[in-house]
């Protein structure tokens, strides 16, 4: 098993140059009512209760859409199904689903127009939620972040975000954290930990399963000084 990782612009006002995980922020129109018909896989009841059981804002699904949304704008890949729920045959970019992007990160057009005009639905029962982070309080800039994993087919075609993103990496999980040993990949804590809990598993579906179902802790990394530096640890 892989896992996809996007090497963050030098230029970016937040951990610049850090591997990460493809994401970003929840917008408003991710909770739009109009995208619920183009959603597969997962009502809007049951994605609250898998984040949490009392209300929130934005509704829970939103973050799902989210997902989804900020996985396509980044990288190119979007999961949906099409017309009958099947899956496509291919993850490779069409020349339909190139364009769409393109007019979706210049603003042009709305992620609802995107699936509206390619005829497809979010494939949202494809995203298992494994983790919910906060920043550390002693950080500038504070984001409260959840956590999704999917698969992926074995031929998907990666396209970074080039004002974001400036590289992408398929590998496993021991070679990500063998490299950032090694101080050649960057990454941060909680990209780290996820790393480090999907590293057991030789397929998507054995990391899925494991997965579904899973209770999801909300974590504070914390500074602690160590012999060597400055460290985090998980509050209690």
């Amino acid at each position: 098993m892989e896992v996809l990782l996007l090497k963050r612009s030098p230029r970016s006002g937040f951990i610049p140059g850090a591997w990460v995980f493809p994401g970003g922020t929840v917008d408003r129109a991710d909770s739009d009512p109009g995208i619920l018909p183009r959603i597969h896989g997962i009502t809007p009841e049951c994605a609250q209760e898998r984040l949490s059981p009392g209300e929130f804002e934005p509704p829970a699904l939103a973050f799902w859409v989210a997902a989804l949304r900020e996985t396509f704008e980044e990288t190119g890949i979007l999961l949906y199904r099409r017309g009958g729920g099947e899956r496509p045959a291919s993850s490779h970019q069409a020349r339909a689903e190139a364009l769409a992007r393109s007019r979706l990160l210049a603003g042009e057009i709305s992620f609802k127009d995107v699936l509206e005009t390619l005829d497809v639905s979010l494939d949202a029962g494809a995203l298992e939620y494994n983790g919910h982070w906060i920043t550390p309080e002693c950080e500038p800039r504070r984001y409260e972040t959840r956590f999704f994993t999917a698969e992926v087919q074995g031929n998907a075609q990666v396209t970074p975000h080039e004002k974001e993103m400036v590289d992408a990496l398929w590998l496993t999980p021991a070679d990500a954290l063998a490299r950032n040993q090694e101080g050649t990949l960057p990454l941060v804590f909680p990209t780290l930990f996820t790393l480090e809990d999907l590293e057991p598993f030789l397929t998507p579906r054995e990391a899925l399963e494991y997965l579904r179902g899973k209770p999801v802790p909300r974590l504070l990394p914390k500074l602690e000084r160590t012999e060597g530096g400055i460290g985090l640890h998980l509050a209690d």
